[in-house]
This record gives C-alpha cells, sequence and structure tokens, in this order.
C-alpha cells in the first residue's frame, strides 16, 4: 500500500487503541486458563484481569463516552467514529467478561476446593456455619451498616466508584407508613470482601464466605417488619480522569488536592450487578447512573474480583504458587561495597527484578550519608508508601544537602500519595518543583554531585522503570549507574529545563521528549530503510508496553518496504498492522505476557553492524513523545551493551512459552513449542540472573 493513501485507508493502516487493550487482557485471562501455572497464581491472573478493566473503563471507555456526549465527529487513526468504536468495545467487553466469570466458577474455584480452599455457598451452609456468620454479621457488620430507604426525603446515594452496594427490593410498610420498593445497602471499604472461618467451622482448611453472602443471608434484619422480594450486588464504576483547568490553576498541588475528592463522583461509565438481578431493577440503576442497557454487565459471581487478590496472601501453600526467587546482584558491586568507586570503575546494568533494586537504594542512602555529596535530584512519578527512596531524600535534606525533587503531581492514581511525599520533603528543606504544568515528567533520573579531589564530579542513574520498592520485585525494567559525563551533563540540564526556565539546549548523549526523542526515532528508522535500500543488512528490535504513534507506525511500513527487517516486542496495545502484504510484511509483532509484567523499553537499530541500543522511560506514544518529559539513553559500554541485546531482546525473541504472535487483523495467536525445546525468556533470565530461595 502506498502510504500517500493513507487518509482513505485509515482502517488498513491503524488498528483500534482499546479493541487492542482488550486484546492484551484476553492474553492475561490465558495466564489464568492455563493448568500449568500454580492454582493461586492462576487467581492473581484472573484478578489482575479485572483491575486493569476498572481501569479501563475509568480512563479509556471514559474518554470514548466523553467524545460521544460532545458529538465529537473527527475520528481516530483507525478510522471508526466514538459511537462506532463504542460499540464494539461493548461488544468485545462483554465476552471478556464473560469469559473470565466461566473460568472462575468452572476450573479456578473447583480446583481450590479440591485443595481444601473453598468459598461457602449461602445455600449449602450447615447449622455451625450458619450461627458463626449469623454471629458475624450481628457484632461486625450490622453496627456499621447504614440501609437508606428511597423516598422523597431519602434520594439515591452518592456512591463511591467502585464501591460494593446493593439493591434490596421491599414489599410493605414501616412504621411511618412509608412503602419506599426499593433500598440501598451499601457495604463499608473497611470491611474485607471475604471473610475467612475458622477450620473448625468450615469443615476445611481454608474456608471463606463472601461478605456479599452474609449481607445477603440477613438483609431481612435490616428492615424489619418488611417483605425482602429480593437483594441484588452492584457496582458503578466512574470517569476517573481529573479535571484542572491549566489556565486558572495558580497552585496545582491545592488544585489536585480539590479534586481527588471528587474523582470517586465522576460520571458514571459502567454498572456490574448480579446476573439474578431483575431487568427493571438494573433499569433503575442505570437510570440513576445516566447508563444505557450496553454499560451493564451481569455477572455470575462476585461483582468485584480484583478483591479476590487477597486470597493467596491468606492462604499458605507454596505448593500453589510461583517458587520464589532471590535477586541477584551484579560482581562489580559484590566486589566493591563503595558504590560510587564501582560505578567510577565502569557503568554498571541493572536488570530487575532478576537483578535486585537495592543498589539504587543503597546508592542514594549511601549518597545521604556520604560527606563528600553535595546535592542530589530526582524524579519522582510513581513511587511506593513507605519508599525507602524518599526516606532516604529526607535524610539527605535533612544532613544538609541540596536536595531537589521533580514529583509528578499529575501520575494517575498516584496523585494522593505523591503530594504527601511532596509535603515531607518541603519540611526538611528539599526543593520540591512539580515539572513543567501540561507536560507529564515521567523520565526516571537521579543525579549526585560529590565533590571528590577538590572538583565536583556528578554520577546518575537511569531507567526504564519507576523509583518503586514494590513493583521493581515485578516489573522488568533496566536501570544504568553511570559517571559518563556527557550523560550525567544531559541529565543535569534536563532537571535545569524543569525547575527553571529556558529553551532547551542541545544534549550531546540523551534523546528527549518533548524536543528530540520523536525526531531521532524517526530518523533512525529511516536511516536503517536507508541502508536497506542501498542493498546492504538493515535490522530494527524494538521492546516496548505500547506501540500508537501515527508517524512512527508509517515510518516502520515505509522501513518495511524498503526491506528492513522489524521485530516488535510489545506487551500490551498495538495499532500497526504486521504482515499485510505491501505494506508490513517484514515486521513482526509478538507480546510476552507471564508471571512477571514486561515494562523495559529497549529500542535497537542494526546501523550498519554499530548496533545502536537505546533504553528508555518512553513507549512509542504520542503522549510520550510531545507531552511528557522523557529520556532514551544510549548504551555506550560494550559489555553493557551485549547484556542488553542478550537479556533483553534475544530471549523475547524466540520464546515459545510465554508469547503471542500478533495477526493482521489485530488477534494474537499463542506461540507453541509443537515437541521443540521450551523456551521462556523470563524463566531464563530467572535462572541465569537470579538465585532461587532456599527454605
Amino acid at each position: 500500500m502506498n502510504l500517500a493513501h493513507k487518509h482513505e485507508a485509515t482502517t488498513e493502516l491503524f488498528l483500534n487503541r482499546e479493541l487492542g487493550l482488550l486484546e492484551f487482557n484476553r492474553r492475561v485471562l490465558a495466564l489464568a486458563e492455563d493448568i500449568n501455572n500454580p492454582l493461586l497464581e492462576r487467581l492473581k491472573f484472573l484478578c489482575i484481569v479485572s483491575s486493569n478493566l476498572d481501569e479501563f473503563f475509568e480512563v479509556r471507555v471514559a474518554w470514548v463516552k466523553e467524545n460521544i456526549r460532545m458529538h465529537s465527529t473527527r475520528p481516530a487513526p483507525d478510522g471508526l467514529s466514538p459511537e462506532a468504536a463504542f460499540h464494539c468495545i461493548s461488544t468485545e467487553a462483554h465476552a471478556l467478561v464473560e469469559r473470565q466469570y466461566s473460568i472462575l466458577r468452572e476450573s479456578i474455584l473447583p480446583a481450590l476446593a479440591e485443595e481444601g480452599i473453598a468459598f461457602l455457598r449461602r445455600i449449602r451452609w450447615n447449622d455451625i456455619q450458619r450461627t458463626w456468620v449469623h454471629d458475624y454479621f450481628k457484632r461486625e457488620l450490622a453496627p456499621v451498616l447504614t440501609p437508606i430507604g428511597l423516598d422523597p426525603a431519602h434520594p439515591f446515594p452518592r456512591l463511591l466508584n467502585k464501591s460494593l452496594n446493593f439493591a434490596v427490593e421491599l414489599d410493605g410498610r414501616d412504621a411511618f407508613g412509608r412503602s419506599s420498593g426499593i433500598a440501598i445497602v451499601q457495604a463499608p471499604r473497611i470491611f474485607p470482601r471475604f471473610i475467612k472461618l475458622p477450620p473448625e467451622v468450615s469443615g476445611v482448611e481454608h474456608g471463606f464466605v463472601f461478605l456479599s453472602s452474609i449481607l445477603h443471608a440477613h438483609v431481612d434484619e435490616l428492615f424489619p417488619g418488611m417483605d425482602i422480594k429480593g437483594c441484588y450486588q452492584f457496582r458503578v464504576t466512574r470517569d476517573s480522569d481529573l479535571n484542572v483547568d491549566e489556565e486558572d490553576v495558580k497552585d496545582l498541588r491545592a488544585a489536585l488536592q480539590g479534586e481527588l475528592t471528587q474523582r470517586q463522583y465522576g460520571d458514571g461509565v459502567r454498572l456490574e450487578v448480579a446476573d439474578n438481578c431483575p431487568h427493571h431493577i438494573s433499569d433503575y440503576l442505570s437510570e440513576q447512573f445516566g447508563l444505557l442497557r450496553e454499560d451493564v454487565y451481569r455477572v455470575d459471581g462476585p461483582v468485584n474480583l480484583v478483591r479476590l487478590m487477597q486470597v493467596p496472601d491468606q492462604v499458605d501453600r507454596p505448593d500453589l504458587k510461583f517458587q520464589p526467587f532471590m535477586p541477584g546482584v551484579p560482581k562489580e558491586l559484590r566486589k566493591q561495597p563503595d558504590i560510587f568507586a564501582a560505578i567510577r570503575h565502569g557503568d554498571i546494568l541493572l536488570h530487575h527484578p532478576f537483578q535486585s533494586f537495592t543498589p539504587v537504594i543503597d546508592l542514594l542512602q549511601q549518597a545521604a550519608r556520604d560527606p563528600a555529596v553535595v546535592a542530589i535530584k530526582m524524579t519522582v512519578y510513581r513511587t511506593s508508601k513507605d519508599s525507602a527512596l524518599m526516606e532516604a531524600l529526607i535524610e539527605a535534606a535533612e544532613a544538609g544537602k541540596e536536595v531537589t525533587a521533580v514529583v509528578e503531581l499529575m501520575a494517575r492514581f498516584d496523585e494522593e500519595a505523591n503530594i504527601n511525599w511532596a509535603a515531607k520533603l518541603e519540611r526538611v528543606g528539599a526543593h520540591v518543583v512539580y515539572g513543567v504544568y501540561g507536560y507529564k515528567t515521567h523520565a526516571k533520573m537521579l543525579l549526585i554531585v560529590r565533590r571528590e579531589e577538590g572538583r565536583l564530579r556528578r554520577y546518575a542513574h537511569l531507567g526504564t522503570g519507576n523509583y518503586h520498592q514494590r513493583t521493581a520485585k515485578m516489573y522488568t525494567d533496566f536501570g544504568l549507574m553511570t559517571s559518563n559525563e556527557d550523560k550525567c551533563a544531559d541529565v543535569n540540564d534536563v532537571f535545569i529545563q524543569l525547575t527553571g526556565m529556558g529553551n532547551p539546549g542541545k544534549l550531546k548523549a540523551l534523546w528527549q521528549s518533548p524536543f528530540t526523542m520523536h525526531s531521532s526515532m524517526v530518523a533512525a528508522i529511516d536511516r536503517e530503510a536507508n541502508i536497506a535500500r542501498a542493498g546492504r543488512r538493515a535490522i530494527i528490535i524494538a521492546k516496548m508496553n505500547s506501540l500508537l504513534e501515527p508517524a512512527l507506525i508509517e515510518a516502520l511500513y515505509a522501513a518495511s518496504q524498503a526491506g528492513v527487517t522489524i521485530h516488535l516486542i510489545v506487551r500490551g496495545v498495538c495499532t500497526l498492522r504486521p504482515g499485510v502484504k505491501g505494506l508490513s510484511e517484514n515486521i513482526k509483532v509478538r507480546s510476552i505476557v507471564g508471571r512477571l509484567l514486561e515494562h523495559t523499553r529497549v529500542f535497537y537499530f542494526f546501523n550498519d553492524s554499530a548496533e545502536d541500543v537505546y533504553l528508555g522511560s518512553a513507549d512509542w506514544m504520542g503522549r510520550n513523545f510531545f507531552r511528557r518529559v522523557e529520556v532514551a539513553f544510549p548504551i555506550y559500554d560494550s559489555k553493557s551493551k551485549r547484556r542488553v541485546i542478550r537479556e533483553g531482546l534475544r530471549p523475547y525473541l524466540v520464546d515459545n512459552a510465554q508469547a503471542w504472535e500478533m495477526q493482521p487483523d489485530g488477534r494474537y495467536r499463542k506461540k507453541t513449542t509443537r515437541g521443540g525445546k521450551v523456551r521462556s525468556a523470563q524463566g531464563m533470565l530467572l535462572s541465569e540472573l537470579a538465585a532461587k530461595a532456599r527454605d
């Protein structure tokens, strides 16, 4: 296909973003279905799908519905109007949810029961269990519940986003002569959604009852004298994007704090109800939230599967979980306890979680306590509430060092935690800035300035992932510790841009969004295309989370037509169509979905055997290129470059255990071994880089 005709054939060039996200969740759901995975891990994968879908509706579906409300006629790159996209999304999402609950009911719950992990159904409680549950209801639950009978004095309540609620259908009149017909009972968020019974009561080693079952069994006690015709659990998902007016805002932190409380009450985008809920009840609920029947998801099971993620933590069954591993530590750091000395000797590459994140924490803690360190600068996008890294920054500021933290307040769903850390840092005298409004600071950078032999020397850490201790144990990411002067000078220049004002200077080593990264990536792709046209070998390999940016996709199409061999390893959504004759026949796209969440961003260009390798914080998305501050950094050191290729790319290209190959229509086909050797990229890296944990 000639790209000059792209405007007449956009549907042939690009796939739909939202449908791609649902396709990704099908791949995650396949892990829950796979009996080769440990049983409790299968349950976790099932919960992850629910968590992903929550955010999908809160953000992506909310965006599509907003476009419909605004009567937008501008089609997306895939050519679908907002209305057409929404109908496709609804069809695919309903099918995905139905499959998810089918796997739970027909496969996972029966298998758990065989292992002595049972969710006791209300209709099968014996007298002992019934007595225990009733006592729990009277002692723990009833005193906290607030049933609301709907009448002119009690309008439909404001319900929190994703909270568990019950619609109770009533008949009769109360003591005041009122006849409501319907009441709402909100389940307090402080309660778990399932309660563990003592083994002598449950009759199994690990017996649970759902909170919804307890309330169903005793809902009549909340409405004495009334006839209970039915009780139906439901949950509404709301638009969770924050609305902060860039023109009016004077204090971003104060504006966000005001908006955070309202996030829980955004417009409704999805209604989940129990499958036995009558249509007149679900229609009534839909009307309250401004939703249509297409927005209603009827489920045969708990309406919030995310809470089941806590089950493995309450069940001590290592045999039903992944075998634990101990992250390794590079030998450069094992030999040299002085991290600064080790970095001066040469760049240190860390590959998480196969290798420990602890050296990053150690680096910052050592800098905080080292009298020779005079300044520390760090970006904060996502971090944990109990972050040792943030505590080290506080310690450094208290010690009198110049500490600068660029805290991204608009990190979706982490705004509150970041606001809290910003306040703590300010209290100890750290310089806290919020980057550039309208451009999220997504770059992962740490800069340390140290006085050595009468002069100042800089050390930097650059990463593909967040400074987050918990996710560093589950997400695959690269981190580079370096004292390379060009890279350190570039990092310093980016910090100056973020904290001060002025036009950007030319960076020596780094590619930076929103200024040079997009053009540099396109130029590198075009260079490979020119090499291929000259009849020489040309290869592009890129690994990322998402691929959406239209101009870059068009550059890849052109490179494919020029003869460049292109391998794309895209974990999540990809709107490029691979393998289309005359357009992208030299492009292959695969997704690796497994035990660990693939998060590394690696970009490889053969470049006439020079093998240029970049790591970065940015996916190939418009927002990352044009509306965020991102960096991609080259790997100069030959040893580190070989490691990135050997660990970050090659295993993923030969994986036949957790790999899915993308088809031209956007569907994915699971890669199979067909009797050959099983190759798992994550398994290989765990074997090579991490030590198995011993009892």
